[in-house]
């Protein structure tokens, strides 16, 4: 297996069977996939920004540190190498409450509507989500059999279709 890493404000995609994509500790931060089973072409992006309008400047040298520039850029080159748009299937997870304990910035709930707003637009739908809460989060993506592997809190388990974190709002902390 070929492990790609995917860093901070990074994208990368893959064809090749033996690929795994992976990205480590999402706190705020969003890790959205995006998989075509047909073609067998997976996508990871790594943003950490709802919106480039925050600086677009940087979002020009890095259009992956921000939600609108970097799901963008991901589906345009997905595009690009074969996949179908209608095929793809789009998951996240992050958008935890990492370092804000009072909820003042909420960095991750404002990154997890921007990702949906943006899907939304582009016609797309999250398949698999893991959002919100307090944990740190890695996740992989196998590209042979677009498996979405998740790590969190020392547990590792698969994301099935339609799986939510369970007795949350995707977008708030549990009480």
């Amino acid at each position: 297996m070929e492990r790609i890493v995917v860093g901070m404000a990074d994208c990368r995609t893959a064809a090749n069977p033996e690929s795994v994509l992976v990205t480590y500790a999402l706190g705020s931060c969003i890790g959205l996939t995006m998989y075509d089973p047909v073609a067998g072409i997976g996508g990871l992006l790594h943003f950490m920004l709802p919106d480039s309008n925050l600086d677009p400047a940087r979002s020009r040298q890095n259009p992956h540190m921000f939600a609108d520039t970097g799901i963008a850029w991901l589906l345009e080159k997905l595009l690009a190498q074969g996949a179908s748009k209608r095929r793809l299937i789009a998951c996240a997870a992050g958008a935890a409450q990492i370092l804000d304990d009072k909820g003042v910035f909420e960095i991750g709930t404002r990154n997890y509507m921007a990702t949906r707003r943006l899907l939304w637009k582009h016609g797309m739908l999250l398949q698999r989500e893991a959002i919100g809460g307090t944990n740190f989060r890695t996740i992989s993506l196998e590209i042979a059999t677009g498996r979405l592997l998740l790590q969190e809190a020392g547990k590792h388990r698969e994301l099935s279709p339609g799986w939510r974190m369970k007795g949350e709002q995707p977008w708030r902390t549990a009480s």
